[in-house]
């Protein structure tokens, strides 16, 4: 499954604040360079904790990281801008028009510009890698949470609607064909069992679907198996130890109870999604006391086992 979704060129990695998203995108874009796949990821978090994950000062072009693996900040002012320097002629006339009021208060006042201007940014990379050798690429986006996510990808079918056929109306229409060509572009959700993102994740993907988005993959973030029962917790609390060590039993048990609680609430939290979505859901566990690279280059072989079943699809 994973495979296939590794072979489009632009992949949009969305859920609730917490879920380990950003993580997850980082080890989505750390499978794909592993395989000599050109991976750029894209974080949308002006803050940057992924650049900070990796040592490494943000930055408003790719940067690479690691061997076929590009990072970059992804904002739709700095992409407004950077499309204003090809399109104005003259340093010293884009200077003004940078500089003027009018200009700051269009930026901050038009609706939408700067999503229209983020998501104009990720078609430009995805074309620019896709003609860098070896002429494989794929872009990661480590999108913003949900609702913002939705309002991101709803703006390039608004923006279609509202300037037709001209040059920004142009522009959204390619936009929006990407958007929905399952060909080359998948949406992923991630979750985890808790029932606040449990609950958003259903809603956004049902938000998805009526825009015609529906994601190809979910990702069960923190997924807690249930490798024992409650009659195994029971013989551990009726097993009497030497003198003294009775607490320590008891404590394992109290442990023990409290990680089957969260088993229980897995399976539920699968059960819901399951029946909420058609689409795929991948397990990934849960690595107490990783951070950083060292748990995103867990999770990227969390993701490869669970896709090692199937063969990589070639890209497209």
């Amino acid at each position: 499954m994973l495979n296939n979704i590794l072979a489009r060129r632009v992949l949009i990695v969305l859920g609730k604040g917490g879920v380990g998203k950003s993580a997850l995108s980082a080890a989505i874009a750390r499978l794909a360079a592993g395989d000599g796949t050109n991976a750029l990821l894209m974080e949308c978090d002006t803050r940057a904790p992924l650049a900070a994950a990796f040592g490494v000062e943000p930055s408003f072009e790719p940067k690479s990281i690691a061997p076929h693996l590009s990072l970059m900040t992804l904002d739709g002012r700095h992409a407004l801008e950077e499309y204003l320097r090809i399109v104005v002629p003259g340093r010293m006339l884009l200077k003004a028009v940078f500089s003027s009021r009018l200009y700051q208060f269009f930026v901050q006042a038009a609706p939408g510009l700067r999503e229209l201007m983020m998501l104009g940014k990720v078609c430009y990379e995805a074309g620019r890698l896709a003609a860098t050798p070896p002429h494989r690429g794929i872009i990661v986006v480590d999108a913003p949470a949900s609702g913002q996510a939705i309002s991101l990808l709803k703006m390039p079918a608004a923006a279609r609607a509202t300037f037709g056929d001209s040059i920004v109306g142009k522009e959204s229409a390619n936009i929006s064909k990407l958007l929905r060509d399952r060909r080359q572009c998948a949406l992923v959700q991630v979750t985890t069992a808790d029932s606040l993102s449990v609950a958003e994740t259903i809603e956004t993907h049902a938000e998805l679907s009526r825009l015609h988005l529906a994601p190809a993959a979910i990702l069960f973030n923190r997924s807690i198996p249930a490798d024992f029962g409650a009659q195994d917790i029971a013989a551990l609390s009726r097993r009497r130890g030497a003198r003294g060590k009775q607490k320590h039993f008891d404590h394992l048990a109290e442990l023990a109870a409290s990680r089957l609680h969260r088993a229980t609430e897995t399976r539920a939290a699968l059960a819901r999604i399951r029946a909420s979505a058609d689409e795929p859901v991948v397990e990934v566990p849960e690595h107490h006391g990783l951070y950083g690279v060292e748990l995103m280059d867990r999770l990227a072989a969390d993701l490869a086992r669970a896709d090692s079943d199937a063969p990589r699809a070639a890209h497209r």
